[in-house]
């Protein structure tokens, strides 16, 4: 039978899939056991963001039989994550059969929660899964999982407090919480945050956004707009400020091409997931570098979404080496000595890695070991972006840069976009999120318990349930005959 009549999940309706789900979550004894010793006024964990990756953290903890978790998002209920806010695309570019945070459960997948409602025939028809329904299914998975986010709570600063961590939070009753280990499940910007070029230092405000922004898109009908940068949030920008009716967009591209083919793609199985963190540290640069120099293509239907404008244009070869305030707007200068004038200038520049950005560390982020800090790739292999990606422990934690001075990096994990250098593509990506959140589970219980050894090894010794009663058997002598041994 094709996969497409299979009718398990087809126009179920949420209700029952949910019960369904539910069922299949007992029949595995979820939650797990509770087995934490607890400390009076601890959170065991502490998890930053609400998002796909924050709630799938909580979910793989708490099957794994750890309770005392709580998930704080510094967003309003419903705004975690960047769908709803400087994501801009009509749809992922991921395929829409990947199961992404599902954990392992079919009917926790975006395949059964669409299918449920729409059946069979939608489902057949669907090419990719538009950004917002993407929402509406993270939403339903938060809810129907029973996820305690926190929302409109923003962690401000982390500092050590005996073996303990102390975050100190606004928008929450409490202004401090004592913890035992803190995830940062920050999504994109995780260990860093917009990368604004220095051309732009000078020009006011008004005149520029980065992608990540909140733009009025509206302001910019009539006007001329220049893009900086070709990858997805660039087109996905440009083609909004197209729809808004701006008088024209022009793409200006640093690449003498367009790129095509997205490298990483091509290589995607369990064993890039599984193996590449075991890879010896050239090997990983060597994958992370091609991918960053072949750079990822803009989605297929999010550039044609630019391109079927006749006042859309695409400019090659145009290194933007500085930006000068003309009047109401501004002349952008390229390397090739040409200059275009926009009356507004959106950055499509993506994001740098940069833990000295996060300020909840304070100044202990220049303490965080580096990959430039660790390894000299070899001629023709640099990369400044790459060398600034958290040089992290097998278990998703951040190293020190000098031993000894903040050794409470250790109890601090990297759940994000900045692990992908040192562990891949396992925190962040829809391809390989529950792996990483398996593997993420298994290592903060891991130290969860050996920390804990003594208690448990006490626990051991004063368990005293007998397993037999007394009433199972009946003891006998054992009788000689003279000889040999025999029992009578």
């Amino acid at each position: 039978m094709p996969v497409h009549e299979i009718p398990q999940f087809d126009d179920l309706g949420l209700p029952k899939l949910e019960a369904r789900l539910k069922a299949e979550l007992e029949c595995l004894l979820y939650p797990g056991k509770d087995w934490v010793p607890q400390r009076d006024g601890v959170t065991d964990v502490v998890i930053i963001g609400g998002g796909m990756c924050g709630t799938l953290a909580w979910f793989a903890l708490k099957t794994g039989g750890m309770h005392n978790v709580r998930v704080l998002d510094r967003a309003e209920k419903g705004r975690e994550g960047p769908w709803l806010t400087y994501a801009r695309m009509e749809t992922l570019r991921s395929p829409k059969t990947l199961t992404g945070p599902a954990y392992g459960h079919g009917a926790l997948t975006f395949q059964a929660w669409y299918r449920a409602q729409f059946g069979a025939k939608q489902w057949d028809a669907l090419d990719k899964i538009p950004r917002t329904m993407w929402m509406d299914y993270l939403q339903w998975y938060r809810e129907t999982l029973d996820v305690p986010v926190e929302n409109g709570v923003s962690v401000d600063h982390v500092e050590p407090d005996g073996d303990l961590l102390r975050l100190t939070v606004s928008g929450s009753e409490r202004e401090t919480i004592l913890c035992r280990k803190l995830v940062f499940a920050t999504g994109r910007d995780g260990t860093g945050g917009p990368n604004i070029p220095g051309f732009v230092k000078d020009l006011p405000r008004s005149l520029w956004a980065h992608s990540a922004d909140e733009i009025d898109f509206g302001a910019l009908k009539g006007k001329r707009v220049a893009v900086i940068g070709v990858g997805a949030s660039a087109v996905d920008n440009a083609a909004e400020a197209l729809e808004h009716g701006a008088f024209e967009v022009r793409h200006l591209v640093r690449r003498l091409e367009m790129p095509t083919i997205n490298k990483m793609m091509g290589i995607g199985s369990f064993g890039f997931t599984a193996g590449y963190a075991a890879l010896p540290d050239e090997w990983r640069w060597r994958f992370m570098q091609y991918s960053f120099a072949t750079q990822t293509p803009p989605p297929h239907g999010s550039t044609l979404r630019v391109s079927r404008h006749d006042n859309a244009y695409f400019h090659f070869g145009k290194e933007t080496v500085r930006i000068e305030q003309r009047g109401a707007g501004a002349e952008i200068f390229f390397a090739d000595r040409t200059s275009y004038y926009a009356d507004f200038i959106i950055l499509g520049t993506g994001f740098v890695i940069d833990p000295m950005a996060r300020t909840e560390f304070g100044d202990t982020a220049g303490n965080i070991l580096l990959w430039q800090d660790v390894y000299t790739p070899p001629k023709g292999e640099e990369n400044a972006d790459l060398g600034r990606f958290p040089y992290l422990n097998s278990d998703f934690t951040f190293r020190e840069k000098v031993p000894g001075t903040a050794p409470w990096l250790g109890n601090v994990y990297c759940f994000n976009y900045g692990a992908s250098a040192s562990l891949g593509k396992v925190s962040g990506d829809i391809p390989g999120i529950s792996d990483g959140a398996a593997w993420l589970a298994r290592e903060v219980a891991a130290k969860l318990y050996a920390e804990d050894v003594e208690t448990h090894w006490q626990a051991m010794q004063d368990y005293d349930k007998p397993e037999l009663l007394g009433h199972e058997w009946e003891p006998t002598e054992l009788q000689q005959d003279g000889r040999e041994g025999k029992v009578a």
